[in-house]
Order: structure tokens, then C-alpha cells, then sequence
């Protein structure tokens, strides 16, 4: 309760006893009113409906798909999975990806909606009917195998990032939230603002880094400590956190990466992360990332916070299910002129720039192979194919993870893999649209549905539908560590950071303290730059983003939309730890989307998709009644100045709470036998409140308010 609505506690009874006493009758008729209403509404619902289909698998879609989206992009079907060709039983990698990708790029310009119709003697992922290079031995007369349908998957999230001059800042949009908050990860050095987040006129989502001051004083996350400290550079995050989810899928996206191609330091990405860790808030990731383990085993009985030992249920949590936030990155970006089998990457075939594909999760393996080394037998997941032009990550192998709270490390510290490939990239990526995709197969347990075969699900990875790689279930259950493909609700983030641990020299230079990192300070604070570094950012860059899509497939009762679903509920446990989802001076995690409300000008071109014409005249309206005059957006836009789609789930897997979930069923009145029952309800119990409150009115008549308390004081 705010200060302007407190009451002494000493003048409590006295304020309530000399309120007008028809004005404590019309409260009472109000609120009398308000719950017959309640009642009224539990009565006359169809009990069949009360349950809200939470059990039934039901398709989600139009309600979360941008009207923009071009008709061809509503359906698509899973890409094939071409691994490299080994060569005396290792993977052999092109001499020239100059020469591949100028090749791919005029090949995609001349057939950019058309798959490659070069014959191939390799064994493909589904069957393919184009003629073969050999002839067929069969007799034509005989009738060829059965073949297994194509899968596809429908839209059920878009983005086109069409509407120009759209703001993501907390409460402006239904689908993303940009950060307004300092990141204490991984030595960062930004300060991420949603004004760093925006759509340009050309139909992109623009995330802006720059050399630009902030001064921050508050808690440091990691620390533990309250700071005054100063970030020289901005960027943005933006986040679809506990607004949308999905379990399962595909999602694809067309990007261009900021900055250049040949100078380390910034580090662009486009990444899932589960819902019950919320990026940046380090205490909703403690104990939670990258958890990915359902079962009980001795780790995750110390280490795990939701661990599938517990056998109480809290918050909805399904006893015996261990939950976290698995994490995958569909690319991190990493810059720089370092070339393969050099330097850092002495031992790699890949080198500068490529970006880093991995699915991160906990509780990570022992023993495991030492950074910088190839993997021993025994000591890493099997079940990984790699495409062309790829390597795996032998620099980063995940993490140990150390909380200070923890008042056992040996017990509750643990280590979380980083299953990660990189892939070549090179100077087209940058500035230039490319395609980056991941399909996602989520587990499956055995059943009379998949003749008892469980089905330990998948995830892949393209580049321009190139396969990169893939991650099977498999591997990850045959290392014993309890970990699996997620299951958990996942959301999207995109963002650009700046981190000394990413792209930077590995080393600081000669008499360089390497302690701040300021492009406008002296040489003490621009020593630790790769070289061109200070030159580039000085000039804002700009990581672009044409469109987001996320298709499912609809008949995999797996695959659902939504942040908190029954088999894998969030709701109840972000309610119940609110402040770990929070920062100082937050009132809720998320603000409510805001309606209209921004300033608005009746100078504005009406026609104008503009702020201060409130997107024009089909999307809201300058109302001048008010001071100053603001927007009131029409149906199906939203945002201050109406210029978002408005978007939403439509199946709310985990309601919030009725008199149904409390086991009242009411009769199920319909048509005429409804009617009925409101005006028998309105005379048995509604009229006689009326009635007795006028009849009080009446025998209050003539007497005067006794005097309060300020007046008797005076």
C-alpha cells in the first residue's frame, strides 16, 4: 500500500465508524452484487468447459503469427541432415569456404525457394524421389516401398519486424521485453537499454552497440556487494520471457550480424533458454541453469534445486520430476582474424570469425576433457554429427558452477557441458541476411503409441539450410549423468554483448592493466581492445533481424505453445519467488502491456505510421480531450503509441485458479433454463438487498453525519 493510502492505526475504527452510513450500504450492495455476479457466471458455465482443456492436447497458432508473414512461410517441413564425408576416419573440411559460400549465395539467388536438384549417392534422411545418377536393377513393373510421409510444421509464432518505430521497453510489447538493466555475467561491459532496441524503416529489428556512458548505482548480482559503477558501452536484450514459449519445433530466423568480420569483441547471439531462469536475474539461475536431468540421482539430489528426489509437490511442480533451464544457443558470434589451426585455435579447423552452436546442461560429465584438447575416449557424448565446415568446440567445455550461499561446495557445486560445434564463417555473415535454424524433437517415453520404443528426442542445427549439427538423445542418456534433450518451456533472446571474455585478446599486452575498458579513456583503458575495435563501435553497429518464426508440428501432442504447460509447469513457482525475477524498484517482474497512453501530436501526418500519429488511422487515434493528448489504439494493436500487434496464447495451459479447481460444479444451465436462473437469482437474492438498502436510506433521513476526527481537532 502506497504512503498516500495508509491510516494510522490509532484512527482506524474511528474513520471506519464515521464514513456516511449509505455510502458503507451501497459498498455492501456492490460487493453483494459482484459475487452473485462471480456465482452467477460459475453456475451457468457449462461444466464440460470448466476444465479449461488443460488435459487435452490442442494446436496453438494464429493468436502469436504477425499478419505480415508472407503466405509461403506458414509451413515448413524438417531439412535433411548431410554430415561431412570422413576421409581415412576423420571429417574432411573444405581448403576454400570463400569459394563454397560465393557458390552457395548465387546458387540461393537462383534458387531461393527450390532445394538442390543434384543427384546424390548419399543415404538422405527422407526418401527422395528425384532420379538417381544409376540406373534401378528392380523391374519398373514392381511397386516400390511404402514411404514415410513428410512431417510439417505450421506457424505458430512470426515477427516480420515490418511496422517501423516499434519499442520494446517493459510494458510496450506483447511479444519481447528489452532489459533496462546492468548484465554482471561473464564480465560484461555494456549496460543493456531497451532505447538500444527499435524497427527501422526498412522492415528490421535493430539491437544498436555503442561507446556511451552509464552510470549504475545498485547490487551486483555476482558480487553480493552494492556499487557505484560506470559502463562505457550500450547494447540491448530483448526477451520473450513469460510471454512466449514453446516446447518443441522449429524455429528460423534471418539475420545480419553487427560489426566486422576480421575485430573481436562483440558477441552477437540468438539463443532458447527454459523459463524458470530468467537471463541476467543471477537468482533465478542459481541451481536452475542449465539443469536439464528429470531423475533422482546423487547429484541432483544436493545440486538441483527442483530435484526429482523430492517427493512433496510445491508450487505445481510434479513430484519425481527434476526441472531447470537447459540452454540452446542456436549461434554465439565470435569475430576476429585468428585463423584456424593458429594461435587459440591451433588444433581446430576452424577458426576467426565462426559462430559457436551448442546446447548447454547440467549436471555435466567426470571425467571430462581438459580445454584445448581433443576428447579422450569415454570422456565426451557420443551420438554428434557435425556438418561441413565445422569443428567441435575443444576450447569450451562448460562450466563449474560455485554459488557463495552454499554452505556445502563439495556436495552442491557442479559442473554443466557446453556440447558445442563451431562453424566457419566469413565476411558475407556480416551485414549481409543469412539464415540460421534449429529443429528441436522433444523426449518421448515408451508407450503402445511409439511401440514401447521411447524416443530420446533431437536437436539441429542449419546455416542457410546447411546442416550443421545434430545432438540425439542417446548420447546424452547413455553418459549416465541423468541429463536429456529439454522438455522444459523454452523463450527466445537476441542480443548483442561486449565481454572481455569473448573476442578479446586472450592475453593482456605489455604494461596494459586490463581492468577497464573505456574507447574514449587513455591508453590504461584502450590497451585491452583487439586491434580496430574502438574504431568500429565509435560507429554504432547494428546486429538486424528481418523476421522470427516458430513452427510445430500439430499432430505431436508434445509440442505445445505456452510458458507454464502441464507437463512442465512455471506459473506457480515464478509467483511464489517473484524477487528472483525482479530488480530494485520493480512493483511485478513483467508490467502490464500498456493500451494507448503514449503523447501524440494532432500536427501529425494521420496516414504516418509514426509515434506521434499513434501508427495512423488504422491502427489507433490522437485523443486531444486529453492534456497532453495521447493515443487510444483500435482493435488488435496495443503498445503506447499503437504500434504492436496485439498477441497472446490461445490455450492457457495453467489458468490461474477458479471455484471449479476447488471441486464446485454447478448445474449446466443453458438457452432458456439460463435466463431463468438469472432473473430467479436476481429476485431471490439481488432485490431484497435493494430493497432493505433503500428502506435504510429512508430511516436515515434527517440525521447528520457525526463529526470526524480532523474536524473535532480544528
Amino acid at each position: 500500500m502506497s504512503q498516500a493510502y495508509r491510516i494510522p492505526y490509532h484512527r482506524r475504527r474511528r474513520f471506519a465508524f464515521t464514513q456516511s452510513k449509505s455510502a458503507l450500504i451501497s459498498k455492501t450492495t456492490a460487493t453483494t452484487c459482484l459475487l452473485c455476479y462471480l456465482l452467477l457466471i460459475e453456475l451457468i458455465q457449462p461444466p464440460s468447459s470448466l476444465n479449461n482443456n488443460k488435459h487435452k492436447f490442442l494446436f496453438c497458432q494464429a493468436s502469436w503469427i504477425d499478419p505480415d508473414t508472407p503466405s509461403h512461410a506458414f509451413t515448413v517441413s524438417p531439412l535433411k541432415v548431410v554430415p561431412a564425408p570422413k576421409q581415412n576416419g576423420k571429417l574432411k573440411h573444405h581448403d576454400s569456404l570463400d569459394t563454397q559460400e560465393k557458390t552457395s549465395s548465387r546458387q540461393q539467388q537462383q534458387h531461393h525457394h527450390r532445394r538442390n536438384r543434384d543427384p546424390t549417392q548419399t543415404p538422405t534422411f527422407y526418401p527422395t524421389f528425384e532420379p538417381t545418377q544409376f540406373p534401378s536393377t528392380s523391374p519398373t513393373t514392381v511397386t516400390g516401398a511404402p514411404t514415410t510421409p513428410k512431417r510439417m510444421y505450421d506457424l505458430v509464432f512470426s515477427d516480420e519486424f515490418n511496422t517501423p518505430h516499434r519499442t520494446f521497453h517493459d510494458g510496450s510489447d506483447p511479444r519481447w521485453t528489452a532489459l533496462d538493466k546492468n548484465d554482471y555475467t561473464n564480465d560484461a561491459q555494456h549496460y543493456y537499454s531497451p532505447d538500444n532496441a527499435y524497427t527501422d524503416t526498412n522492415g528490421h529489428l535493430i539491437i544498436k552497440s555503442e561507446a556511451a556512458d552509464t552510470t549504475i548505482v545498485g547490487f551486483n548480482d555476482v558480487q553480493y556487494k552494492n556499487e557505484r559503477i560506470t559502463k562505457h558501452f550500450k547494447s540491448a536484450m530483448l526477451q520473450s520471457w513469460n510471454k512466449f514459449c514453446f516446447t518443441g519445433g522449429i524455429m528460423e530466423a534471418e539475420m545480419a550480424l553487427p560489426g566486422r568480420h576480421d575485430v573481436g569483441g562483440l558477441w552477437p547471439a540468438f539463443w532458447l533458454l527454459g523459463n524458470l531462469a530468467r537471463h541476467t536475474y543471477v537468482g533465478s539461475s542459481e541451481h536452475v541453469w542449465p539443469w536439464s536431468s528429470t531423475v533422482c540421482t546423487d547429484k541432483s539430489r544436493t545440486a538441483q534445486l527442483v530435484s526429482a528426489c523430492d517427493r512433496v509437490e510445491h508450487y505445481g511442480l510434479h513430484t519425481g520430476v527434476g526441472r531447470g533451464a537447459p540452454e540452446i544457443d542456436v549461434f554465439e558470434v565470435q569475430a576476429g582474424s585468428i585463423k584456424a589451426n593458429t594461435g587459440n585455435f591451433l588444433k581446430m579447423p576452424v577458426g576467426q570469425p565462426f559462430m559457436s552452436s551448442s546446447y548447454q546442461v547440467a549436471p555435466g560429465r567426470i571425467p571430462r576433457p581438459g580445454e584445448g584438447w581433443w576428447p579422450a575416449p569415454g570422456q565426451w557424448y557420443d551420438n554428434l554429427t557435425a556438418g561441413m565446415n565445422t569443428s567441435m568446440n575443444i576450447i569450451f567445455y562448460g562450466t563449474y558452477n560455485h554459488f557463495r550461499d552454499d554452505t556445502n561446495p563439495a556436495e552442491q557445486d557442479y559442473w554443466s557441458d557446453a556440447i558445442s560445434y563451431n562453424r566457419q564463417l566469413n565476411e558475407s555473415h556480416f551485414g549481409k541476411f543469412h539464415k540460421y535454424r534449429v529443429e528441436w524433437e522433444v523426449p518421448e517415453e515408451a508407450s503402445k503409441k511409439n511401440n514401447y520404443t521411447k524416443n530420446y528426442g533431437y536437436i539441429r542445427w542449419f546455416l542457410d539450410e546447411e546442416f550443421v549439427l545434430e545432438v540425439k538423445g542417446e548420447g546424452l542418456n547413455a553418459s549416465g549423468t541423468g541429463a536429456e534433450i529439454s522438455s522444459e518451456p523454452m523463450y527466445m533472446l537476441l542480443n548483442t554483448a561486449i565481454s572481455s571474455q569473448w573476442g578479446f585478446p586472450q592475453r593482456c599486452p605489455s604494461n596494459c592493466p586490463c581492468k577497464t575498458y573505456n574507447c574514449r579513456g587513455g591508453y590504461g583503458e584502450t590497451c585491452g581492445f583487439s586491434e580496430g575495435f574502438c574504431d568500429m563501435i565509435n560507429e554504432p553497429v547494428e546486429y538486424k533481424v528481418n523476421y522470427v518464426r516458430v513452427y510445430q508440428d500439430k499432430n505431436d501432442p508434445k509440442q505445445k505453445v505456452g510458458c507454464s504447460t502441464p507437463e512442465r509447469p512455471t506459473r506457480k513457482f515464478i509467483e511464489a519467488h517473484k524477487k528472483k525475477y525482479m530488480q530494485k524498484g520493480d512493483v511485478q517482474p513483467l508490467k502490464p502491456i500498456h493500451k494507448g497512453g503514449g503523447e501524440c501530436s494532432v500536427a501529425a501526418p494521420m496516414n504516418a505510421t509514426l509515434p506521434e500519429s499513434c501508427g495512423g488511422v488504422t491502427r489507433g487515434k490522437c485523443d486531444v480531450s486529453r492534456n497532453p493528448p495521447t493515443c487510444s489504439c483500435l482493435k488488435n494493436w496495443t503498445g503506447p503509441h499503437c504500434l504492436n500487434q496485439v498477441a497472446y496464447d490461445d490455450i492457457i495451459w495453467d489458468p490461474v485458479e477458479t471455484l471449479a479447481d476447488l471441486g464446485f460444479r454447478g448445474p449446466e444451465l443453458k438457452g432458456p433454463m439460463g435466463v431463468m436462473a438469472v432473473f430467479i437469482l436476481f429476485a431471490v437474492i439481488v432485490a431484497p438487498i435493494l430493497l432493505n438498502a433503500k428502506k435504510k436510506r429512508r430511516r436515515m433521513k434527517g440525521y447528520s453525519k457525526v463529526p470526524d476526527y480532523e474536524s473535532l481537532v480544528r
